[in-house]
């Protein structure tokens, strides 16, 4: 049995006094958190052991007690690990380059109210009473109300495990704990539903269902040209709604991708169906559009929406394929002729070998199911031999 894991995410509702005491714990653990991380990085320790060994007695000095003390000096070796990464893989520029200089040349900093990592043993649920208790600077803050929905009251009944952190954002607070829901039995899928992800569709399947893109966009030009607006008045007032906005936008596009993703999903459970998806990665990179098309572009979170396909698909217990998107738009899904003529406009398909006609992203959809099935049976060969 394989775990999936999930974030079940609630809010609570604490007291001035219980409030209070959590933004002194914030304050202190991120504080912690930069005295780590500059020893971290002036004796590069990359070790998260050696370098809890090396920093737990001044954390306790400081008034952390040891279990708060363990997780300050994981959270900063997991912060360079990830950095580290995102080095190799050339995300803060390349090396020489005056961003990557700027990235290397100091230590990691954390926010003062920077989310903080609790175990069981620094915060307990009381699920039947929806209250939580936790630790802080101040002590043991219990009788903590939160709220969530019944579906992520049973998630953390049957499955929470790990840690929780702790959130302070736009004035309110927030516990995300971690879940190990157990995905369902795999099927092995004889037909694959093909999902080409666009920007004037957001989502089209080989089925024919066709996710239009046209209000997402228009709420995001929206809000671009909002922001432009209050971002040029600077005053005090646009500045208190800008940051009132900020997440907004974020919010709308997450819960569309949700949408969506559920429904696509849906249907290939009920079909029996794997879902094959296109495989983006560097897509900002290989792609060259024009100044206003960059925009739409860089802000089109199509790499959320694939995510939560995913994670839906190997929860209902559907396999997932990534395949190579390259030509999935000018191949023809009948006869197989590729050419940049075939699509005379960005909805049109028409085959210039056989004549086939069908909309582009349906089309586009098509190849990419038939890539499906052929890499599962590549994955599946070596199984059945």
């Amino acid at each position: 049995m394989i775990l999936v894991k999930l974030v079940t995410t609630v809010r609570l509702f604490p007291m001035d006094a219980q409030e209070a005491a959590l933004s002194a714990t914030l304050r202190l653990c991120n504080q912690a958190a930069d005295l780590v991380s500059q020893i971290a990085y002036r004796d590069d320790i990359r070790s998260k052991q050696t370098l809890q060994r090396r920093t737990y007695g001044q954390l306790k000095e400081m008034g952390l007690s040891a279990q708060p003390a363990i997780h300050v000096a994981r959270k900063v070796a997991g912060a360079y690990a990830t950095l580290r990464a995102n080095l190799r893989a050339g995300n803060c520029g390349k090396p020489g380059s005056k961003r990557r200089a700027k990235v290397e040349g100091k230590p990691i900093t954390f926010r003062p109210d920077a989310a903080q990592p609790y175990d069981d043993r620094s915060l307990s649920w009381q699920l039947d009473q929806r209250t939580v208790s936790i630790w802080t600077v101040g002590g043991r803050s219990k009788d903590i109300r939160f709220a969530c929905s019944d579906q992520q009251m049973r998630t953390l009944r049957e499955h929470r495990q790990g840690e929780t952190d702790l959130i302070h954002r736009d004035g309110m607070w927030f516990l995300y704990a971690c879940c190990d829901v157990p995905d369902a039995p795999m099927v092995d899928p004889a037909e694959w539903l093909g999902v080409d992800l666009g920007i004037a569709n957001i989502a089209t399947t080989s089925d024919g269902t066709v996710f239009a893109g046209k209000g997402m966009n228009r709420v995001r030009h929206r809000n671009q040209r909002l922001r432009q607006k209050l971002q040029a008045k600077r005053t005090k007032s646009a500045k208190r709604l800008l940051r009132k906005r900020r997440r907004k936008e974020a919010r709308f596009a997450a819960d569309t991708n949700h949408v969506i993703s559920k429904r696509i999903v849906t249907e290939a459970q009920r079909t029996g169906r794997g879902i094959a998806l296109e495989d983006l990665t560097g897509i900002r990179g290989r792609v060259r559009l024009r100044k206003p098309q960059r925009v739409t572009l860089h802000s089109w979170a199509f790499a959320q929406l694939a995510a939560f396909i995913a994670y839906k698909a190997v929860h209902a217990g559907l396999p997932v394929m990534y395949v190579d998107p390259a030509y999935t738009s000018q191949g023809c899904s009948r006869c197989g002729h590729t050419e940049r003529a075939n699509r005379p406009n960005q909805s049109t398909f028409r085959c210039t070998s056989c004549g086939f006609s069908e909309h582009a992203d349906v089309n586009a959809a098509v190849n990419i199911a038939s890539r499906g099935v052929l890499g599962w049976a590549q994955v599946g060969a070596p199984n059945a031999a």
